[in-house]
């Protein structure tokens, strides 16, 4: 009978990547929807226990309709938590997330509440310091763009897409010697201005989805010091699942969410 939020990722064998505890590298891993690996959009679901997190108050006590709110974005959390803590800046950096939607919107909460000294954002704003538009411009106009805002360049760079100019744009607009931290997945080759990141020192890491952080997401969001209910913008019954995916695929809305309770009347 208790609420839980589930981590989809599960290692299949205990390797050297659990030892190290970087379980999510695990070759193993199973991910839910990932091929070969279904998903769980169902109303009933097995999934291993270890990997269930409890809900703690006021979570545990919210109606469904409210936790179908928050709790699905905990995992949108996480990356964005791993990111700057993958930055190794100790003091209050300037943050830049490029082209977000939820995760890189979540990464403006997380950036927020994490200390950074200002937050600025490009195409959306929620609770970013500075907002940008990005129309036709090449990365280098839109890093030139982001420095004439700041009046800095941000010492981290989040890219939220995996698209190639955007991380070409990352490159540029990272402060020299500061960090663009890779959480978008694209092609899986790109072509990148490397000399001018090398020559600046610019140090590029990656994030591969999230590792022994679901507790941490779960107490922020108990804690009320991250509010992401904002985000979710539209919400189906199960029934119209192929609605909700052709919702998200216009582009309409932030983020897109499914009710697996068919009691759930909540609009």
């Amino acid at each position: 009978g208790d609420r839980v939020a589930i981590e989809p990722g599960v290692p299949r064998e205990m390797d050297e990547f659990c030892k190290t505890g970087r379980y999510n590298l695990s070759p193993t891993i199973f991910f839910c929807a990932t091929p070969p690996d279904d998903g769980n959009l169902c109303r009933y679901y097995k999934h291993n226990a270890s990997y269930c997190y409890k809900l703690v108050a006021p979570l545990v006590s919210l109606p469904w309709a409210r936790g179908a709110a928050a709790i699905p974005e905990t995992w949108s959390l996480v990356p964005p938590r791993n990111a700057l803590n993958s930055a190794h800046h100790q003091s209050p950096p300037c943050v830049l997330p490029l082209y977000p939607g939820p995760i890189g919107l979540v990464n403006v909460l997380v950036a927020k509440m994490m200390g950074a000294a200002a937050v600025v954002i490009t195409a959306k704003e929620v609770g970013a310091d500075f907002t940008i538009q990005v129309t036709n411009e090449t990365p280098q106009e839109v890093a030139s763009k982001v420095e004439a805002l700041l009046g800095c360049m941000p010492e981290i760079t989040v890219e939220c897409t995996g698209v190639q100019a955007c991380i070409q744009a990352g490159i540029y607009a990272t402060r020299s010697g500061g960090t663009l931290v890779l959480v978008g997945l694209g092609p899986e080759m790109v072509t990148l201005p490397m000399v001018t990141a090398a020559v600046r020192e610019v140090d590029i890491r990656g994030i591969f989805r999230y590792c022994n952080t679901w507790p941490v997401a779960i107490a922020l969001l108990a804690s009320q010091r991250i509010n992401v209910k904002p985000l979710v913008t539209h919400r189906f019954p199960l029934e119209k699942a192929l609605e909700a995916f052709e919702t998200t695929r216009r582009g309409e809305g932030v983020k897109v969410m499914l009710k697996c309770d068919p009691t759930d009347a909540s609009p």
